[in-house]
């Protein structure tokens, strides 16, 4: 190996061929996994040889130029691009690619492309799930059926392998996937054309010649002047629209306004009655509230009736409003469709052209004929039994009404409820008639049992004898008349003066017991009797009456009492 002194004295000449030996081997250094420019060298049957210009010869198969004009322009000397894949060895031999290249190539093209949203030529080459396969720049790409057309297509044949315009949507290199979009490029072109069909109208317009191109339940689709445009079904007409295909055909030539231009969504808004005077301008001129008008029933609903009063004016029967004896009646049973009745006008809303109608007050008020009637005895048909109360219709009336279990006996007790079943005939009294309610009363036909306390001018303070009729825990029941219809409870804490003498269980049914008088409400049916009350009454009438000469004895108290007491039960005796 020479040494560094020898290299020094290398004559110039030997530095120059150096220098040029070592540009060679420097242009040699290929990258891997590029495209490079190649030379041809040699056409032969099965192959392209090219030269990389680094003097190493690699073979393209000639597969890969099969679909390509370029092979016909090819010749020895053409320069290409091809994708370098590895140096093989050390004898020079590599391993290239003209179609690799190629997508290379066509992949940063896809890539540029997508980033600017330029449009593309692409073929449409077969179908597959959910969409199609589009060849663009020579790749396979997907393009999902929704994006084929602005509208579904029942048929492509015609689009098949034919050039279309793309966009592409979607690039993952690393997957390999591109999606494209056609219908993109046919709602760019379509915008561009209505924006600048947007410059020639405007919000007020009034256009002769909007064509209907399609209906739905909620409104019609039009043309104007190559602009698509809604017309609600609410912009019909001032009155109610059942369907607009009932009133409308397919290429149908409309006169209309302009109502709304949307510039963000280029979305137009026209309007048929807004070419016509609204109606309810002068509503209250032509129609008084509590007057009666015809019209004809137009549209039954759960909770009423719709009116046509006149064109673009109509009102509302409430269920409430369509019978005197049901407030929930459902319409359909007492109205239909294209009915002509008589109403009249309860109440009109101008600021929401809402007009609120009665047809029940054209009829005969049946409440009229139980006005004066209150006290009177009439039959009553059960119609139902709640929990509650009975109710029932006036066989004569034909009129509803309620008994509650209060008014069906003196005793109120619920439980007399079960003694009656549905279509049972009963003889009531009218006990109230107000506001559309009536109230019957079953016990109001019999004597009551509080005249007991008028009959015999009874009084609060009053102590009268009663016998017990039945013992409770709480307390007993005692019966104050001889029927025994006077039914009063005394509670536990009343029954006497001494704790020990106030136990229930010490009563039995039969016992007489004197009771005082402390509560009498006749109007709410309240009394309230206390054996206490009396006992300290007499004690305090008997300390007063032989208190003083009992001093003067020296009796006691005690035996005061006892001989009160004894004189008292040989008169009861």
């Amino acid at each position: 190996m020479a040494s560094e002194q020898e290299l020094k004295n290398v004559s110039p000449l030997h530095k120059e061929f150096q220098n040029l030996l070592d540009k060679d081997f420097k242009d040699r250094k290929l990258k891997e996994n590029e495209i490079i420019k190649a030379t041809v060298t040699e056409i032969t049957k099965n192959f392209i040889v090219v030269d990389a210009k680094a003097k190493m010869e690699g073979m393209i198969p000639i597969e890969e130029f099969k679909n390509d004009d370029e092979l016909k322009k090819l010749k020895v000397g053409s320069q290409i691009d091809v994708y370098l894949e590895r140096i093989e060895s050390f004898k020079g031999e590599i391993v290239i690619s003209r179609d690799k290249a190629r997508k290379m190539k066509a992949w940063k093209r896809l890539q540029k492309l997508f980033e600017t949203q330029e449009e593309m030529t692409g073929y449409i080459t077969g179908k597959v799930k959910g969409g199609f396969v589009t060849t663009v720049e020579g790749l396979p790409c997907f393009m999902p059926s929704s994006q084929i057309d602005v509208r579904p297509l029942k048929r492509i044949d015609h689009l098949m392998n034919t050039p279309v315009k793309v966009i592409a949507t979607r690039i993952d290199k690393n997957r390999g996937n591109v999606c494209v979009s056609r219908r993109a490029v046919l709602e760019k072109s379509k915008n561009a054309v209505i924006t600048e069909a947007l410059k020639n109208i405007k919000e007020g317009d009034i256009v002769d010649n909007a064509i209907v191109k399609a209906t739905t339940d909620w409104g019609i689709f039009l043309d104007i002047n190559g602009i698509d445009a809604l017309l609600h079904v609410s912009d019909l007409s001032h009155g109610r629209v059942k369907k607009p295909s009932d009133l409308v055909t397919i290429n149908q030539k409309l006169k209309v306004k302009i109502t709304k231009i949307d510039e963000k969504t280029n979305r137009v808004s026209a309007s048929i009655k807004a070419l016509t005077e609204d109606p309810f301008e002068n509503i209250e001129k032509k129609y008084k509230v509590g007057e009666i008008y015809e019209g004809i029933v137009q549209k039954i609903m759960e909770y009423g009736a719709f009116v046509k009063i006149e064109d673009g004016v109509e009102g509302l029967i409430h269920n409430s409003e369509l019978d005197w004896t049901n407030r929930n009646i459902k319409p359909s049973k007492v109205l239909s469709v294209s009915q002509k009745i008589k109403f009249k006008i309860v109440n009109i809303d101008k600021d929401t052209k809402r007009i609120s109608l009665s047809y029940k007050a054209t009829l005969e008020n049946p409440w009229d004929k139980v006005k004066g009637k209150v006290g009177q005895v009439f039959e009553m048909k059960i119609n139902n039994i709640t929990d509650k109360a009975i109710f029932g219709e006036l066989k004569d009336l034909g009129l509803p009404g309620m008994l509650h279990y209060k008014e069906i006996s003196y005793e109120e007790n619920v439980e007399d409820l079960k003694k009656y079943k549905k279509n049972d005939i009963l003889k009531v009294k009218i006990i109230e008639a107000k506001d559309d309610k009536i109230r019957f009363s079953k016990r109001a036909l019999d004597k009551d049992p509080l005249d007991y306390f008028k009959d015999n001018k009874k009084k609060i303070g009053d102590i009268i004898t009663t016998r017990i009729h039945e013992v409770l825990k709480t307390g007993v029941k005692v019966a104050i008349d001889k029927d025994k219809k006077l039914i009063v409870t005394i509670r536990k804490a009343d029954l006497a003066k001494d704790a020990v003498d106030a136990r229930p269980e010490v009563f039995s049914p039969g016992n007489a017991l004197d009771a005082k008088i402390t509560d009498l409400d006749l109007d709410n049916r309240k009394i309230k009797l206390s054996v206490k009350a009396a006992q300290i009454e007499e004690e305090a009438s008997l300390i007063k009456k032989f208190g003083k000469n009992a001093t003067k004895s020296g009796a006691t108290l005690k035996s005061i009492f006892q001989k009160a007491m004894g004189k008292k039960g040989n008169k009861e005796k």
